[in-house]
């Protein structure tokens, strides 16, 4: 058996050799054994590990990571996997947000709401009834400075526009999502301020993070794979040999049978 010193995984994973043990002290890789000496021990095994935890990290976070290679030490990787299959469609949330954000940025000339009538000013109930969000979240959203809707001189209630519409409704899609919260305020003041060129900006910047963090994904999938086959959990040479068997056997039951 070939045994790895913390140095080379280190320079291999370009990380210090204190993240090794750092890593190790989590509970996310096996124990090494040690030599006579004192010092650690690692195998293909530690190496498989440590690198999908380094490649897993850009695509699902340290937290996830942890939980999925703790799983995958105990033996549950059905478990591991499904947690990574919420994560990936989370994901696919985040992406639906921001295109549907980038839809409302680039038809402006759309109607907003397609049953609501817009009037140049709007009470807030009438805001609430075309968005469909509570008057409660518009105060709130007000309080938070992502909004700021102009005052009647006369009693000081609140008066809503066409472009606190499209905030609120702007708004009510962001705050579906984690990712975005970051993004809101600037993406929402730049519609007030008829910036939707600097808003979609923004959001394309977030898209295209969100497809770089997909593709993070995919590849850290990939390495847990590689870790569960140097684990033992999965036996590529049986899923082959199943996934064959499964696809000839099928294909033989849906050719027609021919007469002799």
């Amino acid at each position: 058996m070939r045994y790895y010193k913390p140095i080379e995984i280190a320079r291999e994973l370009f990380i210090s050799t204190s993240a090794l043990r750092h890593y190790e002290s989590w509970g996310v890789v096996p124990a090494p054994e040690r030599s006579k000496h004192g010092y650690r021990l690692y195998t293909q095994v530690h190496l498989a590990y440590f690198r999908c935890l380094r490649s897993m990290f850009y695509g699902f976070g340290v937290g996830i990571t942890c939980k999925v290679l703790r799983l995958i030490q105990s033996g549950d990787m059905n478990e591991a996997f499904w947690l990574v299959n919420e994560e990936q469609a989370r994901l696919q949330h985040e992406k639906s947000v921001a295109e549907q954000t980038l839809d409302l940025l680039q038809n402006p000339d759309l109607p907003l709401v397609p049953n609501g009538k817009l009037k140049n000013r709007m009470t807030i109930g009438e805001a609430a009834a075309l968005t469909g969000v509570q008057p409660s979240a518009i105060r709130h959203w007000e309080k938070e400075g992502l909004i700021t809707p102009v005052r009647d001189p006369e009693n000081g209630y609140r008066l809503f526009t066409p472009v606190h519409i499209r905030q609120i409704l702007l708004i009510r899609t962001l705050r579906k999502t984690v990712y975005f919260l970051e993004n809101m305020k600037e993406i929402v003041h730049a519609v007030e301020h008829q910036s939707l060129e600097k808003a979609k900006k923004v959001t394309l910047e977030a898209l295209s993070s969100i497809h770089d963090r997909n593709r993070k994904q995919f590849y850290g999938v990939h390495l847990l794979v590689e870790l569960c086959i140097e684990v033992g959990l999965i036996d590529p040479k049986e899923y082959q040999k199943n996934i064959w068997y499964d696809y000839y056997n099928k294909t033989e039951q849906d050719s027609p049978v021919s007469e002799s």
